[in-house]
């Protein structure tokens, strides 16, 4: 019978594989339950904000270096910062395993965001229902692009490209590399391990921020941009790819165009300046059978019928369960390579 005390008050020293993998697992599973129910922390302690701060620390006294070693030096500097926080975060909540759980697990819950991503479609949706202005307004927030003229189709594509484009660097991918990182601990155990199991998806959500923050082709960001908007492109590289796969799946299930989703994929995921963004936009335009339009930069899927404001909803629907089967996969990946090997 499984105690948990065992799993909850274990000692970080002696912690056997099985313990370690129903930690990891269970982990991952209350964080994401506490992102659903509760979403984003106060903004005072929100480890995202904090990096930022130290971003914006950092940017100002780099920003000066005319060349792309700003970058590179931002880059190290923010991690080092960030990881020498995380561990002293880590040793004093280890003085009590159960603080230190709890600690773990609302940590871990802050390197993705599930129910922002969804609910900011949403809000779209309804802010159209009542006032074309106001859903302007909210869709400036999601994106780079000038909102003030936006259409209903422009405000309802734009909406629905940031909704699919973040299913990756919002879930996706911080939660694929904590996986792949649990697996290597699980076998090759190193000192303070669960530590670093929080680091390594921290470390992505810290790639994912200076990408954001600083990575534009603006005359004031081209260099201290670079180097972040490089190692997020290759950090994603992996799970843009995955993601666009389960956006098929899902388009399958929710009985879409799964086939055209992924005609649409191979198609047209290459034409979005990101090397990475296109591949979950490009297969929701296949599966909802609409076009999404960023002018003058791309145009993914085919004109087979009038975009809509209900297409907020089924994008949405759809990126929920791409997320849902993400999340079992992953979970019957990691137990089946625990029981094999």
């Amino acid at each position: 019978m499984i105690n948990i005390n065992d799993i909850i008050f274990f000692n970080l020293n002696t912690i056997n594989s099985f313990n370690l993998f129903l930690f990891i697992t269970l982990s991952l599973i209350l964080s994401l339950a506490i992102d659903l129910i509760f979403g984003e922390l106060p903004t005072k302690i929100h480890p995202v904000v904090i990096i930022g701060s130290i971003i914006s620390f950092f940017k100002k006294i780099l920003i000066g270096i005319k060349s792309r070693l700003s970058g590179l030096l931002l880059v190290l500097c923010v991690c080092i910062v960030a990881s020498v926080m995380l561990y002293v975060i880590y040793l004093v909540s280890s003085l009590n395993m159960l603080l230190f759980s709890i600690v773990f697990i609302v940590l871990l819950s802050s390197t993705f965001s599930v129910k922002m991503l969804l609910q900011t479609a949403v809000d779209v949706k309804d802010a159209l229902d009542i006032s074309i202005d106001r859903a302007r307004q909210l869709v400036s927030y999601l994106v780079s692009r000038d909102t003030e003229e936006l259409t209903e189709s422009f405000i309802v594509s734009a909406s629905i490209e940031s909704l699919t484009e973040n299913i990756t660097d919002s879930y996706v991918a911080p939660v694929f590399y904590y996986f792949i990182f649990g697996l290597i601990i699980l076998y090759y155990p190193i000192n303070d391990y669960l530590y670093y199991l929080l680091l390594i998806p921290m470390l992505y959500r810290i790639s994912n921020t200076q990408d954001a923050m600083l990575g534009y082709e603006s005359d004031e960001l081209k260099d201290i941009g670079f180097f972040p908007a490089k190692i997020d492109d290759i950090l994603n590289y992996i799970p843009a790819r995955l993601s666009g796969l389960f956006v098929v799946l899902a388009a399958y299930l929710l009985r879409l165009d799964g086939r055209n989703a992924y005609k649409i994929m191979r198609r047209d995921a290459r034409k979005c300046p990101s090397p990475n963004s296109g591949y979950t936009m490009a297969t929701t335009a296949g599966a909802l059978n609409i076009q999404l339009i960023k002018k003058d930069t791309y145009i993914l899927g085919d004109d087979n019928k009038v975009i809509s404001k209900d297409d907020i909803t089924k994008a949405v629907n759809l990126s929920r369960m791409t997320i849902i089967l993400f999340t079992i996969t992953i979970l019957l990946l990691f137990t089946l390579f625990y029981v094999i090997l």
